[in-house]
């Protein structure tokens, strides 16, 4: 007998296909208007699988600042106005990142976490796997490390592209980037974790092939990506990580009009 009632499993199920339902909502309008960086043609979709509907929301909120539309319509305003790109370039790294920049750079890791998570959870429930201070110790462990590699490769596909870098120093900067994060992120993500194992669903434990499972994993990530914003703010403020989306809002305008127009 699962040790959950009929009405939570219900509310499982609804929240993992309103999840599913949002991320094919989210992918297919990326087919009409793509974003400006190919990695987040899969964060959007991907953070949609653990924040549902609200991703949606946040999507047409943030993601419609940073698809390839947008990014044209702000360099022919630059052009329209003879602002110098690189100047504008330089005034960002100036700005000082805002809470919506801030969450958005927690979506990287957060994806990351995500799959990590997914792959890790399986291989440990299917192999099945025993070895670092038992069951629940074996699932941190492999899902951190799953996390981070994930973590890191979208953060490389976040950074090179931005800063032009060669493959080397674009896996260090990935790395320097992605690790304060993602452990920010895991440690969200663990303590909810850590309430399901021992306080919530203590005998029998929650098992992969149950959708409440996958629902406290959701609620999991939510959490991981509360803890992990702050951390990024941090590391925008300090330039290890980049700022998306460039423009945000009213301060886009600003830094639009504070720019001097270039010499001729």
């Amino acid at each position: 007998m699962p040790p959950y009632s009929d009405w939570m499993h219900l509310l499982a199920l609804a929240a993992l296909w309103g999840a599913v339902l949002s991320a094919a909502w989210i992918a297919l309008d990326e087919l009409r208007r793509p974003q400006h960086m190919m990695i987040m043609n899969f964060v959007w979709p991907l953070t949609a699988l653990y924040l549902g509907p609200f991703a949606v929301w946040w999507y047409y909120g943030s993601g419609s600042k940073m698809t390839h539309e947008h990014h044209q319509a702000m360099q022919a305003e630059m052009r329209r106005r003879g602002i110098d790109p690189k100047k504008m370039k330089e005034r960002r790294k100036q700005m000082p990142p805002v809470p919506e920049q801030a969450f958005v750079g927690a979506t990287h890791c957060g994806s990351g976490c995500l799959l990590g998570d997914i792959v890790g959870e399986w291989l440990v429930f299917l192999l099945p796997l025993t070895f670092f201070a038992g069951e629940f110790g074996t699932r941190l462990f492999v899902t951190l490390l799953l996390a981070w590699v994930f973590g890191v490769v979208f953060q490389y596909f976040t950074i090179v592209p931005m800063r032009g870098l060669p493959v080397g120093k674009g896996i260090v900067e990935a790395m320097r980037a992605d690790t304060l994060s993602i452990l920010a992120f895991q440690a969200g993500m663990f303590g909810w974790m850590a309430l399901n194992y021992y306080v919530f669903y203590p005998e029998p434990h929650l098992k992969p092939t149950q959708a409440v499972f996958w629902f406290e994993m959701q609620l999991a990530m939510a959490l991981g990506l509360l803890t992990s914003a702050p951390v990024n703010h941090w590391l925008l403020r300090k330039g290890w990580k980049e700022k998306m989306p460039q423009q945000s809002g009213e301060q886009g305008q600003r830094m639009m009009d504070e720019m001097p127009p270039r010499a001729a």
